[in-house]
């Protein structure tokens, strides 16, 4: 009787999170990988071809070549043959990565353009990227020690929106170590993008300094316990935007060149949320993220009102004008 060799528990962790992943996508519909050549875009694209194949779903590996360094489009054309000789449709696209928001942010919305045109031109279902737990502890730390808020601290979710087309991390539950062993496992050799230990970045001071410092001094588990409190945050977002919803119909009208907000249903409120339902009108009507310091000059208008003028905002100004708050374009 012969046996069946028994799968890599690697292999096997990477490619169950890549089926639960792959339940939102139809049989027979695209599905767009982002492949960069490191272990984790590896192991995610291995994984993709062998559950997309069960379901006649056709996978095109994209690799963006960002032109940052000496050797980028080799390295891209590197991660494309092996995309092919794992059954996937690939290509490389290169791009000119501005300099708005610093490099890492410049890069980033150099690559989500790419991989959108990409998954348009293909008709794809969904984007997939391999974003582990490591790279989500790294988001959450980093964001806390900016002061960006609970938006920030909420880190990446497992399935978000990229200008209409459903973004999949089905490797966020899933530790970096995994993604190396399964791409041993199966005989992939990952490329190790230079800038991935260049510490003029602070995601990887966080990655190669801040969070090994952390686990040596408070114990291990850390990157698991800043996951999680990812995950609890969003959860509680989502539950303050279904209660935004269902009140800010009942306490927002139409204004000349703006909206008005009650002043007395703000008060009634919570700070958390009256805070949030400002952001969200700002938002909403003139396209514009408000800062902590900013949200509180407007809550001011209605908590601590003293017959103070208006306030200055991006893309708009905020007035108290009788009993409401004037949210007009400028």
């Amino acid at each position: 009787m012969t046996h069946r060799p028994s799968l890599d528990p690697a292999v096997a962790a990477v490619r169950l999170a890549v089926r639960t992943s792959l339940e939102a996508v139809t049989d027979g519909d695209p599905v767009i990988v982002a492949l960069s050549g490191g272990a984790d875009s590896l192991a995610l694209a291995a994984a993709t071809v062998f559950e997309a194949a069960r379901r006649r779903i056709r996978v095109v590996a994209i690799t963006v070549d960002h032109g940052l360094q000496e050797g980028s489009a080799d390295a891209a054309d590197a991660a494309r043959r092996v995309a092919e000789t794992l059954g996937a449709s690939a290509r490389v696209v290169r791009v000119d990565v501005g300099a708005g928001g610093g490099p890492e942010a410049a890069a980033r919305d150099a690559r989500y353009r790419a991989l959108r045109n990409a998954a348009r031109e293909e008709g794809a279902a969904a984007i997939l990227t391999g974003h582990t737990l490591d790279d989500q502890a790294e988001t959450v730390l980093l964001g806390l020690a900016r002061g960006s808020g609970a938006a920030s601290l909420q880190g990446m979710a497992v399935a978000s929106d990229l200008d209409g087309l459903p973004m999949l991390r089905p490797l966020l539950g899933l530790r970096r170590e995994t993604t190396r062993a399964a791409c041993a496992a199966e005989g992939l050799t990952p490329w190790d993008d230079p800038h991935n230990a260049d510490a003029r970045f602070a995601r990887v001071r966080v990655r190669e300094r801040v969070l090994p410092v952390l686990e040596a001094e408070l114990g291990p588990g850390i990157a698991e316990a800043l996951a999680r409190t990812a995950e609890q945050l969003r959860e509680d977002a989502a539950a303050f935007e279904e209660m935004i919803d269902e009140t800010i119909e009942d306490i927002v009208e139409h204004a000349e060149a703006g909206i008005a907000v009650s002043v007395a249903a703000l008060a009634a409120n919570p700070p958390a949320l009256r805070h949030r339902i400002i952001r969200h009108v700002v938002a909403a009507e003139f396209g514009e993220s408000l800062t902590r310091v900013q949200t509180l000059e407007v809550a001011r208008l209605v908590t601590d009102w003293s017959g103070q003028g208006p306030i200055d905002l991006p893309s708009c100004r905020a007035a108290r004008v009788g009993g409401r708050v004037v949210f007009t374009a400028r």
